[in-house]
């Protein structure tokens, strides 16, 4: 296995709450805070349901009724996804040894961004 970045069974043990090597800190700090950390957590959240939707579609019934079922689960469960998200991140960044203080990492660069745009323009 690669020393930067887990393989299949250490990614595995890292989603459902195993620390990774100090030798990946790097990693785990750019899949929780990089680009594109929002749509991986949807991803990884919204897998271990498809089998339960599928389930629904084989239920005998009218396709209203069918989707309905997928509807009244996937609201509230869409819901809570973003409800915990930041939650679920720093408990990742705590679990793995990070200051839970990088979750704010973008909003953290963009004020030091127009901090010095309006030091540049007021000669500050």
């Amino acid at each position: 296995m690669s020393a930067d970045r887990p393989g299949l069974f250490q990614k595995t043990g890292y989603l459902l709450g195993r620390p990774l090597p100090e030798s990946m800190r790097e990693w785990v700090k750019e899949d929780l805070t990089g680009p594109g950390h929002v749509r991986r957590y949807f991803i990884r959240g919204i897998i271990p349901v498809i089998p339960l939707f599928i389930i629904f579609l084989l239920i005998p019934g009218t396709p209203y009724m069918r989707v309905g079922m997928i509807v009244l689960l996937l609201i509230p469960f869409l819901y809570f996804q973003i409800a915990l998200s930041s939650v679920y991140r720093k408990h990742l960044l705590v679990n793995n040894g990070l200051d839970p203080k990088l979750l704010n990492k973008v909003q953290i660069q963009r004020a030091d961004a127009a901090r010095d745009e309006y030091n540049a323009r007021h000669g500050r």
